[in-house]
Order: C-alpha cells, then structure tokens, then sequence
C-alpha cells in the first residue's frame, strides 16, 4: 500500500529539493527550461517568457494540494539558485510504481547534482512512498542520462525502438527499473 505524502523538501550534502514558486522563474529560464537541448531530451515544450513559465508554474504549484504529486525545484544549497527539476511523474497506484524524470541546466551536468537528486527521489519513493518499483528512461541518445541512472543503480529493461518522431527521425527510449527490494539490499 502506498502511502502518500505530499512534495516535502529534501536536502542531500549540496542539494535541496523543494516545491517550486513563482520567483523560481528566472533560474527556470536562464537554466534550462528556454533550452531547446535540455527541454528536448524529456520531451518538454520550451518556455521563452515569463509569462509561459508563469502559466507552468501555476500548474506545479495549483498540483501541490494532491497528496500523490510529486515535482521538486533542484536547489543549490549553497546560492539557493533552482538548477533544474525532479518528478516523480508517472504513479500507478494498483501497482505500486512509478516513473522518474529530471531535468538540469546544462551548466551544471558532469557535476554529480543529477545523481544526488535522483538517489535522495530514490529514497524518498521507497522509503517514504513505500512503492514497490520505480521506472526512469531516457532517450537513446541522451548518455549523460544513461551514466546518471546507471550510478543510480537501475536496471536496463530494454528499448522500445523508434518510440518518439522528433525531428524529422525517429528516436528510441531506453527503459531501467529498480524494485524496492534491490533499493534495501544496497
């Protein structure tokens, strides 16, 4: 049985993850959420104005109210600057799994902060969610995701192939999971 609690705020040793708010727009912006590199591995439009990221915004913060959504701002403890996001964004709840998805500004990749957010989301999901197994995927040519879900500890699935038709060809996605039973044995 799950037992849901809300997006709650989570530190790690450089990292807090929160709720979005309305002044996180700027970061969100200078970011990653204008780059059409970033917003396209996670097949996400790409946000230009304010006024779009405010639209966005009222929809993660509007969805805070439900005690299964779980989306966090990725923070750095140190300048408090939103760097990116993490979702928990897919949940089933007659099967007790979920799906993970994660997003950083390009200027703060190969620095270990994806991995972080992604471990303590881990925890958070089987710890605190009680989920029975997580998902995470991404697209077959996004390595830098590929090496986060590998240190992660995730399992390859397999790959549907040709899944997406982004521009102009076709991309397949890669699938990894982990069951709660492999998160205890770590």
């Amino acid at each position: 049985m799950l037992t849901h609690c809300k997006t709650k705020e989570i530190e790690t040793d450089r990292l807090a993850l929160r709720q979005f708010k309305y002044g996180d727009d700027s970061d969100m912006l200078k970011n990653w959420i204008s780059d059409r590199a970033i917003q396209s591995m996670i097949s996400e439009p790409v946000y230009n104005t304010k006024e779009e990221v405010k639209t966005l915004l009222d929809k993660y913060i509007s969805s805070y109210q439900n005690d299964n959504y779980y989306r966090w701002a990725i923070t750095k403890k140190d300048t408090a600057e939103c760097i990116g996001q993490i979702a928990i964004f897919l949940v089933d709840e007659k099967n007790h799994w979920c799906e993970i998805e994660y997003a950083l500004g390009s200027a703060f990749h190969r620095k270990g902060y994806a991995t972080e957010a992604v471990k303590a989301i881990i925890d958070f999901a089987f710890g605190e969610v009680n989920f029975h197994k997580m998902q995470v995927c991404h697209k077959e040519q996004n390595i830098a995701s590929k090496g986060v879900i590998k240190k992660c500890g995730f399992t390859y699935e397999g790959t549907l192939r040709d899944y997406f038709f982004m521009n102009g060809e076709y991309v397949s996605r890669c699938f990894y999971s982990m069951l709660k039973s492999e998160w205890e044995k770590r």
